[in-house]
């Protein structure tokens, strides 16, 4: 047996996540390129110096440039440079910190996480004020940082002046701001701002940007825009086991979805699948659209009996079992025949 032999290795594909698109081909040249040679280690190396030096130019020269292995060391790494063990996070009770990261931030960090119930993923200034009660009281753990998902893990938006009243909130309550942006790209194509506007100018301290998601094989980046962020980054993503040693495969991935808007473009293909996917879904009896499709993700209620077959048809996940409602998630690589026949299959479980 070829142990490199892939051609018997299924081929499905399907609407569970886009986590399980391949990566983009402009992606794999880029890796291939950057293993031409050797480099210099540990992130002092010319695509990662090219990678820093592109964002700042983006983004602001205050701008700290952190690449990581994954999105859970991203976001814990983000709050960790903004907390201290007996503060806490307000976040939305959706929030993929809060139900998706196995109690990473509480593990690692030793912080409390508060938890918000909403109504559409989104928090608002006066879920943030409804928790300050007890700031000052020795007894009571302090909250220091708001998190917010851009988009939310509910397919929703939040719009720059919703950011900007969230950060004007914290700016009032000595707060900082982190954005999990695991699919910013999508949230910035559905906008049509730049990734500046919606992160920079609307008062956001860390980000943590997402490429996975849109293409790339493995990393993210954990964004500050404070210089008082910068001075001890170096070191918590060291603890935490997050210093690629050949940093430079990260960053060359980063180069390849930056040129020439390849990670806008990418996921504007992605949101426009969904949109075709959630306009024809509606149309189907049965169907009901639980949130607004605004970006990659259709999340519908069906009937539990639809579940099996259209699983065996195309895999996707049932993210409220209550409700049984269906995410159906759209990669940088979905095709409109895909969307078609997923449809059509939809459509004759609607016909009984």
């Amino acid at each position: 047996m070829k142990l490199t032999d892939f051609s018997a290795v299924p081929r499905g594909r399907g609407f569970a996540s886009d986590n399980y698109a391949g990566a983009h081909p402009q992606v794999l040249a880029a890796l291939a390129a950057a293993s031409t040679g050797h480099a210099s280690s540990y992130g002092y190396d010319p695509y990662t110096e090219r990678l820093s030096s592109y964002l700042r130019q983006e983004l602001g020269p205050d701008t700290g440039v952190y690449p990581v292995f994954n999105g859970t060391a991203a976001n814990v790494l983000s709050l960790q440079v903004l907390l201290r063990p007996y503060q806490a996070v307000i976040c939305p009770r959706s929030a993929h910190l809060n139900e998706d990261e196995c109690g990473a931030p509480e593990r690692w960090l030793g912080i409390k996480l508060m938890d918000v119930a909403t109504s559409d993923g989104k928090l608002r200034p006066e879920d943030i004020e409804s928790l300050l009660h007890g700031r000052g009281d020795e007894h009571r753990v302090q909250p220091a940082v708001v998190s917010i998902t851009q988009p939310t893990e509910w397919g929703t938006l939040y719009a720059l002046d919703e950011i900007r009243a969230i950060s004007a909130c914290c700016k009032k309550h000595g707060l900082w701001l982190h954005m999990d942006g695991a699919r910013i790209s999508n949230a910035v194509a559905a906008l049509g701002v730049s990734l500046r506007e919606m992160t920079v100018d609307s008062g956001v301290d860390v980000l943590s940007f997402g490429g996975t998601k849109n293409g790339l094989v493995f990393g993210e980046l954990v964004l500050t825009f404070k210089p008082e962020l910068s001075r001890e980054m170096l070191y918590f993503r060291k603890q935490m086991g997050q210093l690629h040693s050949k940093m430079r495969f990260i960053s060359a991935q980063f180069l390849a979805f930056f040129e020439d808007d390849l990670w806008l473009n990418s996921a504007r293909h992605a949101n426009a699948m969904a949109a075709e996917l959630s306009a024809g879904a509606v149309k189907i009896p049965g169907v009901d659209l639980a949130y607004p499709t605004q970006v990659n993700g259709v999340f519908v209620c069906i009937p539990r009996e639809w579940n099996k077959p259209l699983q065996e048809y195309m895999p996707f996940y049932i993210f409220d079992v209550e409700r049984n409602m269906a995410r159906w998630m759209c990669g940088f690589d979905a095709q409109r025949e895909e969307v078609e026949g997923f449809l059509g299959r939809v459509r004759e479980l609607g016909a009984g």
